[in-house]
């Protein structure tokens, strides 16, 4: 018999796994996700980048996008469906994603990795941190002394949480 440490070998995960979201009765489903641009270009942090992205978040029917704060390199969002049954998250990442390079006034080359991170919250308590968190992400970084003063975060639609 082998060593039971032999025995217990995990494969390796190269991407990140993304689960469909788990739909527990009469309460809101809120996933937090996290995109980054190809190479991790800088090129997020502009107006124009800004208002497209926010176009695009509004325009679409399938997911209501929450609080919002774009890096110059990723972007951090809440999100939620507003459709039952829920699209994949996956569908309608692909879908903005490409809507939104083939808005890009400044097209370098791919304008996302096509990879994303992605979790669904649990409770209140963990959607409030997480925003706080990211919030300061402008700060940490040495871009502004305010998180208030980061021009490029905002909130589409308020995603209520129901307990």
């Amino acid at each position: 018999m082998p060593p039971l440490d032999d025995a217990l070998e995990f494969p390796q995960r190269g991407h990140p796994a993304h689960l469909p979201a788990f739909t527990p009765t009469n309460r809101a489903v809120i996933q937090f996700v996290t995109v980054c641009t190809k190479d991790r270009r800088p090129c997020l942090n502009t107006s124009d980048m800004h208002d497209i992205l926010r176009r695009v978040w509004t325009d679409d029917t399938h997911y209501r996008v929450g609080r919002y704060l774009l890096m110059p390199d990723h972007v951090h969002l809440f999100c939620s469906p507003s459709v039952w049954p829920p699209p994949p998250l996956g569908t309608w990442m692909r879908y903005w994603k490409s809507t939104a390079a083939r808005q890009n006034p400044n097209p370098e080359g791919k304008l996302w990795q096509r990879e994303y991170w992605d979790t669904q919250l649990r409770y209140h308590d963990s959607y409030a941190a997480k925003w706080n968190y990211i919030l300061n992400n402008p700060v940490r970084a040495g871009l502004v002394t305010d998180s208030a003063d980061w021009p490029y975060q905002g909130e589409i639609h308020r995603l209520r949480w129901h307990d």
